[in-house]
């Protein structure tokens, strides 16, 4: 019997002084409850603690950064565009007695944040119009080549999506002061067109390249005929250079041969009586081709070779 009690007592000795003793890592920050309540400060620093055993419970709290990530929300915009806008945010605890009273754990932390930064993204959204959300600077529009400087000119704006996001940031973290959290960032993580809204824009842009596409298919085909006029000038300016080389070849061969027929002319009778009968025997096919009649006198020179040949 001294045994079993000597080591019940034990057990419970051992019970109580492992439940007077915690550890607090490094990304931890403790809050100590009785009953439900906070007892003292926070604890902060790293190691081995105590506590009184089984009245008091150990709270623990992340140091760390932690997310909070928002769900694709359909927004209106100023000048009443409808997008979708997705967030997502930074933010940490700052003051973990603050934050047990107000949100005690980090699921309440997050339902809270919901509801903040839900509604300062829909409210600073409301404030400006389409061009503001999704730009971040006026930079100068990229342009193709050839593309005219009016067809990709970019409105101008005032602010700009960094611009809401510190807005959204300021007045969030105002709003979240008293809670004993910190909210460190926020961010947009996707921006779109709805469905129908986002279906219009590409039907715009559809239409706009197609007029790209016409205005350069009509430079082309006036491009195309000017190519065909001036090939059509530079042929014509050929063969007309053709035609008066080949006539001036043939004025001089003709020249050339009357010469040849005048020196064989005037070398004797035999051959000016040659030179008559040949021209005359070249021109009787031309002349009595068919069934070509002729009215001759007995004594013209076309007749004399025919008389002669009965």
């Amino acid at each position: 019997m001294n045994r079993i009690a000597i080591l019940v007592v034990a057990g419970v000795v051992l019970i109580t002084l492992f439940n007077s003793v915690y550890v607090v890592n490094e990304y931890e920050q403790i809050i100590i409850t009785q009953f439900g309540q906070p007892r003292g400060e926070p604890v902060m620093t790293p190691g081995l603690k105590f506590k009184t055993p089984f009245i008091q419970v150990v709270n623990r709290f992340e140091k760390r950064f932690l997310e909070w990530d928002g769900d694709p929300n359909e927004l209106p915009t100023k000048d009443k565009r409808f997008i979708s806008v997705d967030t997502y945010a930074r933010w940490r605890i700052t003051d973990p007695l603050l934050y047990f009273q107000r949100l005690r754990d980090e699921r309440g932390a997050q339902t809270r944040l919901d509801d903040i930064l839900d509604g300062e993204v829909r409210n600073a959204i409301a404030k400006y119009d389409l061009l503001e959300v999704v730009r971040s600077t006026n930079r100068e529009a990229q342009r193709t080549e050839n593309e005219i400087e009016d067809e990709s000119t970019l409105d101008p704006i005032s602010a700009g999506r960094g611009v809401i996001r510190e807005e959204i940031l300021s007045t969030a973290q105002a709003r979240t002061g008293d809670l004993g959290i910190e909210i460190l960032d926020i961010q947009f993580k996707r921006i779109n067109y709805v469905e129908e809204v986002q279906r219009k824009v590409f039907e715009r842009m559809v239409a706009e390249r197609k007029r790209i596409a016409d205005r350069y298919r009509s430079e082309g085909q006036g491009e195309a005929s000017r190519i065909g006029g001036e090939r059509e000038r530079e042929l014509q300016r050929i063969q007309s250079g053709a035609y008066k080389t080949a006539e001036e070849i043939i004025g001089r061969a003709d020249a050339s041969a009357t010469r040849i027929y005048a020196e064989a002319y005037d070398r004797s009778p035999e051959s000016r009586e040659f030179y008559g009968f040949l021209k005359t025997m070249e021109s009787y096919p031309a002349a009595l081709s068919g069934n070509s009649r002729l009215v001759l006198s007995t004594d013209a020179d076309f007749y004399r070779y025919l008389k002669r040949s009965r």
